[in-house]
């Protein structure tokens, strides 16, 4: 693998020179080894397992086999001169059972990876949980109950003791939106129910586990930085009608909104709660205070812009996968989401870097002031590695140099953004889609698991060097 420049050119957008250039995994996509070491069975296992949830019957048991071949893939990290990696820890490889014992075989190889990033200059950022909850816990009620907030504050409190006096940088639950109302509301994800109390309550607990795990973090140590982690869109309505206003509006609210002002002012928003309507009543006194337990920064997940209806019977949601014919919409199912005109992705998810732009402006101007870091950002395309051996995918470098160049003007505008992952590391296997959407700034033939750095990879790992974007915009 080729990733130096013959000359080193001056960018002509630099980023500050302590700006966090990285990549974003999670476990479950990646690391296969799902009956190793003592690991216990996660509701993404059994989800697998039943026909007709995911493409092609498709299941990560192996995945890209991350857990055998970390010790490369670090090294691969180190030549693309990643500053971070973000990557998330499985909680049934530590507790198979979701609370009791800890399962140290499991532990253990958190605790390798974390010396191994180490060694090669990789800062390791920690993610608490990215949707494997032990099915144990599932049968025991799963998110919509609230006991499983407490479990995960214990589990937080054990992974940090572990590696709390190497990473500097935890998040919590990663992107509640979508394990909340994608797996109990709409089904399409894990645990696939379809039940929009649960669902509800599911996002509420979420973010209670959230601030309790946030708490028994600091309760260890004080200097560890700590962040929530949402999914965010760019909201756009159809027309400037009554309807389509008043859907943009809902969508924003169940989408942005919820998770925001729960987070980052205590209180969810009062139009929100209404359109909820009877599925309301999940507050019980002193949640909000935990819930918005002071962060250090906010991670942000953004991909595309929804452009919605007030008028039901339009297109399907962009996020749906091909399975889903349930909405996730709770209290808005009668919004409909439409085309607006804009390319997209192999995902059908249209690209709008302009969104970011609006998003990091509003997040700045509406909120209290707080770091803010773009935690996964990127986009799946049909890639193929070509004659000459090299994956040739322009399509996601432009995608992603679109996206730096509204980070960079987000900063100069005065946006404390400090960094930015890319969305992800390596090809691997996409929940509900399978194998065959590949998001990764590295190839994986799933055959032999061979790696190769995408055209994408090489450029980023040269504006890594640079600190910065060259040339003008296209």
């Amino acid at each position: 693998m080729t990733t130096q420049d013959t000359q080193i050119q001056t960018p002509d957008l630099v980023f500050p020179t302590n700006f966090v250039w990285g990549a974003a995994t999670s476990a479950y996509q990646i690391e296969g080894a799902v009956a190793e070491d003592g690991r216990g069975v996660s509701i993404w296992d059994t989800f697998v397992r039943q026909p007709g949830r995911v493409v092609n019957g498709e299941n990560a048991d192996v995945a890209i086999d991350h857990y055998h071949r970390y010790r490369d893939d670090v090294r691969l990290m180190g030549e693309l001169g990643l500053g971070a990696y973000r990557f998330s820890v499985s909680w049934p490889r530590i507790q198979p059972d979701g609370g009791g014992a800890v399962n140290t075989r499991g532990l253990d190889f958190y605790d390798r990876l974390v010396d191994e990033l180490l060694a090669h200059g990789v800062d390791p950022w920690v993610t608490l949980y990215h949707w494997d909850l032990p099915q144990a816990l599932q049968d025991a009620g799963g998110w919509p109950s609230r006991e499983t907030s407490k479990r995960f504050a214990d589990y937080a409190a054990i992974v940090h003791a572990a590696l709390g006096d190497r990473v500097r940088n935890v998040s919590t639950v990663n992107e509640p939106w979508c394990a909340a109302f994608l797996g109990y509301a709409s089904g399409e994800h894990a645990p696939g129910l379809r039940d929009p109390a649960q669902a509800v309550q599911a996002a509420h607990n979420l973010l209670l586990a959230h601030g309790l795990a946030t708490q028994a973090i600091r309760a260890q140590r004080a200097d560890t930085r700590i962040g929530g982690c949402v999914n965010l869109y760019a909201i756009s309505a159809q027309s400037g009608s009554e309807a389509d206003l008043d859907a943009a509006r809902r969508i924003d609210g169940l989408q942005n909104r919820f998770f925001l002002d729960a987070l980052l002012k205590g209180a969810y928003p009062a139009d929100v709660l209404v359109d909820l309507g009877r599925f309301a009543g999940f507050v019980q006194d002193g949640d909000m205070e935990i819930i918005s337990t002071p962060l250090d920064m906010l991670l942000i997940n953004y991909y595309s812009r929804f452009t919605v209806s007030g008028t039901p019977g339009g297109a399907a949601s962009a996020a749906a996968a091909p399975t889903d014919s349930g909405s996730p919409w709770v209290g808005s199912e009668h919004v409909s989401f439409v085309e607006g005109g804009r390319p997209v992705t192999a995902m059908g998810w249209e690209i709008d870097d302009a969104g970011l732009l609006e998003i990091l402006h509003r997040l700045a101007a509406d909120y209290p002031r707080i770091p803010l870091v773009i935690s996964e950002n990127g986009a799946a395309f049909d890639d193929v590695v070509g004659a000459d051996g090299v994956v040739h995918d322009r399509d996601r470098l432009d995608y992603i140099e679109a996206h730096l160049r509204t980070c960079h003007a987000a900063i100069e505008a005065g946006v404390p953004l400090e960094g930015y992952f890319a969305w992800s590391l390596m090809d691997n296997f996409e929940w509900a889609w399978g194998y065959g959407k590949r998001f990764g700034l590295v190839h994986v033939d799933y055959e032999t698991q061979t790696r190769v750095p995408k055209e994408s990879a090489l450029w980023y790992a040269g504006t890594i060097r640079r600190g910065g974007l060259s040339g003008p915009a296209e």
